[in-house]
């Protein structure tokens, strides 16, 4: 569930459309658009939107070419009442082969995904009778489901961790493989974000409300640091590991592969198929989608873009209704 965007896209000169849309957004009280607005006039609007709801710039400015685009495709005059579902499917035709320029699989997605954000907001606000983008397929759907974990194999997998817990005659306790399934098991963190957990991102104020800081160096990706609950039952094999493995600056002192290493192991024990923190991210996600968490919460718990988070909750629903849930 890597979140990767296509290449950064390059500054638009949509200054002029923005101005022009802004007198207008002065003029109205709330959202009063007419269907024979033009697309250029609502750009301005859609941008405040999406400012309001929080959207990161990354994301703001990768939709706004996205919607320029369509009003490039459609031409100045181009009314919003008349755009139609047959009109989205011409130009995503005309995105992927007809424009001359290569749209990969993954940047066509994301186009498809700013069509249903567009669109769903003009009809959200009575804008629009009706969501003409409701019917566009997402077609990076028809991709691979990713590998999730079933309950009878969490619960081997947890078997062998509560036994190397305890130790036995041969091997002492080791309450590392425990702390590290249950604390990805649990909050869905990367394999990066796991090796980047410091003591001092702990929050163990309260044992029954205990939580951990997801930091970032990099301050272009401080917009994903979030604060994630955790179980009270982590707290006593994180502070029996603790006393196991003394250390002073990062919660787990070995790189990534090592910890892989970690999994593998419990896997191989436990006949479990395979184990990665990719698995255990995606499990995490969906048992929370299964259980009815609400879907932005979902995603900044995770720490996901808005763009990624719509092609990542089309994958979970797919899974949930593999298992026989429906949302």
């Amino acid at each position: 569930m890597a979140d990767n965007h296509a290449s950064e896209p390059q500054q638009l000169q949509l200054f002029a459309v923005e101005e022009r849309a802004s007198e207008q957004q002065d003029r109205m009280t709330g959202l009063e658009l007419p269907q024979n607005a033009t697309l250029e006039s609502v750009i301005g609007a859609f941008l405040k939107h999406m400012e309001d709801r929080g959207f990161t710039g990354h994301t703001r400015q990768a939709f706004r070419l996205d919607i320029q685009l369509l009003h490039d495709y459609l031409g100045p005059a181009a009314a919003i009442g008349d755009i139609s579902t047959a009109t989205l499917n011409a130009f995503l035709r005309w995105m992927e082969s007809g424009r001359g320029i290569p749209c990969s699989p993954k940047t066509l997605e994301r186009r498809v995904t700013t069509l249903k954000v567009f669109f769903g907001w003009l009809a959200d606000e009575e804008v629009l009778p009706r969501d003409v983008s409701a019917p566009l397929i997402h077609r990076a759907v028809s991709a691979p489901l990713p590998e999730t974990l079933n309950d009878e194999e969490i619960s081997a997998l947890l078997g062998v961790t509560q036994a190397l817990r305890q130790g036995d005659d041969i091997h002492g306790p080791d309450a590392r493989p425990h702390l590290l399934l249950n604390l990805i098991l649990s909050t869905g963190i990367k394999k990066s974000e796991c090796v980047g957990i410091h003591l001092n991102h702990l929050d163990l104020a309260d044992p029954e409300h205990p939580a951990v800081w997801i930091r970032y160096r990099n301050t272009r990706r401080r917009h994903k640091e979030r604060r994630i609950p955790l179980p009270a039952a982590l707290v006593p094999p994180l502070n029996e590991y603790l006393l196991q493995y003394p250390t002073r600056q990062s919660l787990f002192p070995w790189t990534g592969r090592n910890l892989e290493y970690v999994l593998t192991g419990v896997a191989e024990t436990a006949a479990v198929s395979r184990l990665t923190f990719e698995i255990l991210r995606w499990t995490c996600a969906l048992r929370d989608f299964i259980e009815g968490m609400d879907p932005d919460a979902l995603r900044r718990k995770l720490g996901l873009s808005e763009i990624s988070w719509y092609e990542v909750e089309t994958r979970l629903d797919m899974l949930a209704r593999q298992r026989g849930h429906t949302h």
